[in-house]
């Protein structure tokens, strides 16, 4: 009976192994075909648009002078930024940015003590001149004997 059971559980691995290479297979050819499909429609349609843009760009260059320049770096950094996410790539950290948060924090805490100081000083001079008005002052007396 046992020999039953454990060809039983073959034959029905065997038989589930068989279903699911063959449905991947097929998968992976529908796949593959819808991707060539897409690919083929993706290339004609670039090609089509990429000669708009050529003819485009050419009449523009003309009127956008030195504009351009600064379109075109900005057109760059972000093509290389979206092409480093699509790899998997972090954004580099602002550290210029990240520099000059730093200074103006330094700069805050440095006028924030430099008053709590100065307020301290204040303080500490209005208690003494308090001290002074209110202080009796006891002279000893002698005794001429």
């Amino acid at each position: 009976m046992s020999w039953n059971r454990k060809s039983r559980a073959e034959r029905t691995a065997n038989q589930a192994w068989e279903y699911l290479t063959s449905a991947m297979a097929a998968a992976a050819g529908e796949g593959a075909d819808t991707a060539g499909d897409l690919a083929g429609r993706a290339g004609r349609s670039g090609r089509k648009l990429a000669e708009r843009a050529g003819s485009r760009s050419s009449a523009l260059a003309g009127q956008a002078g030195e504009r351009v320049s600064s379109v075109t770096d900005e057109a760059w950094s972000r093509a290389n930024a979206a092409a480093n996410a699509l790899a998997g790539h972090r954004p580099a950290r602002p550290w210029g940015l990240i520099a000059a948060v730093a200074l103006i924090g330094v700069a805050v805490g440095w006028a924030a003590a430099s008053t709590a100081r100065a307020a301290q000083e204040r303080q500490a001079e209005n208690e003494e001149l308090e001290l002074a008005e209110t202080a009796i002052v006891v002279t000893p007396t002698y005794d001429e004997r």
